[in-house]
């Protein structure tokens, strides 16, 4: 059999701003905004996973190829069989007596769980349901439940019915990941990378990357990265025995190993970096490095356990709230817990801190606890609904202090199109600056509204408008400017706060 003959084998969701809002694939943009833009962050954000997800046309031509194949089975596929494999090429040959196969030139070889393997020389066998592909070899996959996998290498094997396989000296992308290897295996339930590289720069010598010996891939689960080091060009940063990164669904995707520079008119020139180190089964300790041109070491430490539902441990530090003012913990114990009522949409968040606080030239025992009543973010058309309701206590030593009351959000926002995006929230909270020992992370108000839109200028620029109104005075607190531009491997942010002519710029490369 040969000349262009096909064979078939039948043998593949910021909580203090958006209450309830889920974590955000990704996070590429973060407004560092007290007047709730943060909200259009996280549609811009959702749109940046959107636009990554958005297929390339040779994989909505493997899905179509996928969808004919099954479309014109002769009988329906038995739950127990593996999946039927189409066979092309410009010279096939077929030996039916052992089901051995050899296919030369331009070869094209489709299963129908939406796999695709492509070479110049592919041999296998129907039987033992075996590719191998001894030069170059592309590799396509789009099964559903498994990452989206475009591969190019060399040495490929496979077995397409019990979906294992390898290939050697690899360079392509794991959904959103620019990815290399010496070596990769294929199993069933997850991919491992042996001396390989991950990015999510598509440079050819990208700005950064994380290499390790290991990387072990489960969809819609986690990664796990082993003796792994953390690079900026060719610069060694740092090295771990063990990184994890949770990729499962809902899951806050923000990490973000790599140092961040700015600037704004308070704390001058600046320096970040969070680093977080595990030392146990979900104890890690985190590192917040921040240094300021104005005022010296600002960061901050903890030591923390959690799971996927509660939290517990101890920070000591510098902590800065978004008008720049700073408090100092030394140290301060924090619990919190959330979960959904049983099967319901309303959720629950409990919250308690007790430490040592000192700010102002004040010293004292500082004490919180919050309950939180929510409901899952509510849909209609291109709005969403955030809707929260809680009850806090706060306690300080130094003045016998007790501040009691409730706290209420609301935030609807508008996705108009691909360009732009717009907010409105409402915001009440019994405790303000003048109840507060710490004017830190408060109001010199109880009521307040915030507002304001974004437009996407074209790939690389967006700007945006955000607004806080004082209620209970009557007057704009903020109206600020911002402009976001994608460097491509990296990301640029400019504050303008007009009614303070106050100006911040803050550098980062793409979280991974």
């Amino acid at each position: 059999m040969n000349s262009n003959q096909k064979i078939l084998a039948g043998m593949v969701a910021a909580a203090a701003v958006l209450p309830g809002m889920p974590g955000t694939a990704y996070a590429a943009y973060s407004a560092d905004s007290d007047t709730g833009i943060q909200a259009l962050d996280y549609i811009e954000n959702n749109r940046i996973e959107e636009r990554q997800r958005r297929l390339t046309d040779e994989q909505k031509k493997l899905l179509e190829d996928a969808a004919n194949m099954e479309k014109h089975l002769r009988q329906p596929l038995a739950k127990d069989k593996p999946m039927p494999v189409a066979f092309e090429g410009e010279d096939l040959t077929y030996d039916q007596r052992d089901g051995s196969f050899i296919a030369k030139g331009k070869v094209d070889i489709l299963q129908m769980d939406a796999h695709r393997f492509q070479g110049e020389e592919v041999t296998g066998n129907t039987e033992r349901q075996e590719i191998d592909i001894p030069g170059k070899a592309h590799i396509l996959q789009m099964t559903p439940g498994q990452m989206r996998i475009t591969l190019d290498g060399y040495k490929a094997h496979y077995n397409y019915g019990t979906k294992t396989g390898t290939i050697d000296n690899v360079r392509g992308k794991a959904d959103a990941h620019y990815i290399t290897g010496k070596r990769f295996e294929f199993y069933p339930d997850h991919i491992v990378v042996y001396d390989g590289t991950q990015t999510k720069c598509g440079a050819k010598s990208p700005d950064y990357h994380l290499q390790a010996k290991k990387i072990t891939m489960y969809p819609n689960d986690k990664i796990v990265l082993e003796d792994v080091s953390f690079w900026l060009k060719k610069v060694k940063l740092y090295s771990r025995k063990r990184y994890v990164v949770d990729i499962s669904p809902g899951s806050d995707k923000a990490k973000y190993p790599y140092p961040r520079v700015g600037y704004n008119t308070d704390d001058k020139l600046t320096f970040s970096w969070d680093l977080s180190f595990p030392v146990a089964s979900n104890v890690a300790v985190n590192t917040n490095i921040y240094v300021t041109g104005a005022d010296g070491w600002r960061g901050n430490y903890d030591v923390t356990w959690k799971n996927k539902k509660m939290a517990t441990g101890v920070t000591y530090g510098y902590f800065e709230d978004s008008d720049n003012r700073w408090i100092r913990k030394q140290p301060a114990v924090f619990w919190r817990y959330g979960d959904h009522i049983g099967d319901s949409r309303f959720t629950y968040k409990l919250y308690s801190e007790y430490g040592r606080w000192y700010g102002n030239g004040i010293h004292s025992n500082h004490s919180y606890y919050s309950a939180t009543l929510g409901y899952d973010p509510i849909k209609f058309s291109r709005y969403t609904l955030y809707l929260s309701l809680g009850y806090n206590i706060t306690r300080e030593s130094y003045d016998n202090s007790r501040v009691a009351g409730i706290k209420a959000d609301a935030v609807l926002t508008k996705d108009f199109d691909e360009r732009w995006a717009a907010y409105a929230g409402y915001h009440y909270s019994r405790k303000d600056a003048a109840s507060s020992l710490f004017n830190f992370g408060t109001d010199d108000y109880r009521r307040k509204l915030e507002g304001g839109f974004s437009y996407r200028v074209d790939e690389k620029n967006r700007l945006a408008v955000g607004t806080k109104y004082d209620l209970d005075h009557g007057k704009w607190k903020n109206i600020d400017y911002y402009w976001y531009h994608d460097m491509h491997c990296a990301e640029s942010i400019v504050r303008y706060k007009s009614l303070h002519n106050q100006i911040s710029i803050r550098f980062q490369f793409t979280p991974w």
